[in-house]
């Protein structure tokens, strides 16, 4: 038995049957080049129902594949709802629920969950993307959100219009369009979605950042979503000029473990040998892979006492040995 917590209803809005082609779609998805046959990472909110209805009126054959998470009382019939509605559009449907996540970085959990299940049903359907549905908005709340955290420039980047996740390519098509025109392209539609209350949870950073912070921008006169999107593209722009100079380390992959000169990388400035740790762990546990930021600081540290031995950072270490940085393989704990 799944215990199941209630965090606020969700509601249909506006519900209307049939499978429109959202006029919109060919403008939004321009430049995209995706498979025939893709999946739709599908909530039943505004953004996953809009891409959902984008991709399958521009012709492409869309699996839709739902994560009830089973934090409200009623998901199980909004999955069973969200069923129903995809048959009647002639769109497959998947729907899994993990078990339940801890309460300690319940996000967290969740998130590593979900990310499981899509691998397991592309495996199971030979699904080779999987089409997300963040959009403008969500990208200047990630950025925010990153900074105030703490984060480098590839942090501040913010979300990768692509990538990879073992067999899996995942692809955020709509990154460049605001979420107001995805809502009046369904509303103009008739198409209706789900409402999840538990999204106007001020205690969670990003709802915080969306109904306290950016209302608080925007009452000054300045338009948080370019204003973010502007520090976005600054940051890209210096991270590509990281990456650059990163690149003169040459990464060495022998028996699980990754290595660089020491004598090249330690001569390096900070921000940059940051960068060459980064690369090894996406080189040794695959692309998204990277050290949390106190992990950085504990190498530097590591370095500023002469960088003797090793250190041990989430179950992977850092070793100085001859004339090589080495970074090990192990049963890792770490951020995608």
């Amino acid at each position: 038995m799944v215990k199941r917590t209630t965090r606020g209803a969700a509601v249909w809005v506006n519900n209307a049957g049939g499978a429109p082609v959202l006029p919109a779609a060919c403008a939004w998805l321009k430049g995209c080049r995706l498979p025939g046959k893709l999946a739709v990472g599908f909530s039943g909110g505004i953004d996953s129902t809009a891409l959902l209805l984008s991709l399958h009126g521009t012709g492409h054959e869309v699996v839709a594949w739902h994560v009830d998470h089973g934090w409200r009382a009623d998901s199980a019939r909004e999955a069973d709802n969200l069923g129903r509605r995809m048959s009647v559009w002639g769109i497959e449907f998947y729907s899994a629920r993990p078990g339940a996540a801890p309460a300690r970085n319940r996000e967290a959990a969740a998130r590593k969950a979900r990310y499981a299940q899509f691998l397991c049903w592309a495996r199971d359907q030979g699904i080779t993307t999987l089409c997300l549905a963040h959009h403008r908005d969500d990208q200047a709340e990630t950025v925010c959100m990153r900074m105030l955290q703490g984060s480098g420039v590839v942090g501040c980047a913010g979300m990768k219009p692509e990538r990879t996740l073992n067999h899996l390519h995942i692809v955020r098509p709509l990154l460049q369009v605001p979420k107001s025109a995805l809502q009046g392209a369904l509303r103009q539609a008739g198409v209706g979605w789900l409402e999840d209350a538990s999204n106007q949870d001020t205690s969670l950073m990003r709802n915080h950042i969306r109904y306290d912070i950016f209302p608080g921008i925007r009452r000054s006169g300045v338009d948080p979503t370019v204003l973010f999107g502007r520090w976005q593209q600054q940051a890209l722009r210096l991270a590509a000029l990281l990456d650059t100079r990163a690149s003169i380390a040459e990464i060495r992959r022998e028996n699980g473990t990754v290595s660089v000169s020491w004598n090249v990388w330690r001569k390096m400035s900070r921000p940059v040998r940051a960068c060459v740790l980064q690369r090894m762990m996406s080189t040794l546990f695959g692309e998204g892979v990277v050290l949390g930021r106190r992990h950085i600081v504990l190498a530097e540290l590591w370095l500023g006492k002469g960088g003797h031995g090793g250190i041990d950072l989430s179950r992977c270490r850092l070793s100085h040995r001859s004339e090589g940085l080495h970074l090990s393989a192990a049963e890792a704990s770490l951020h995608r």
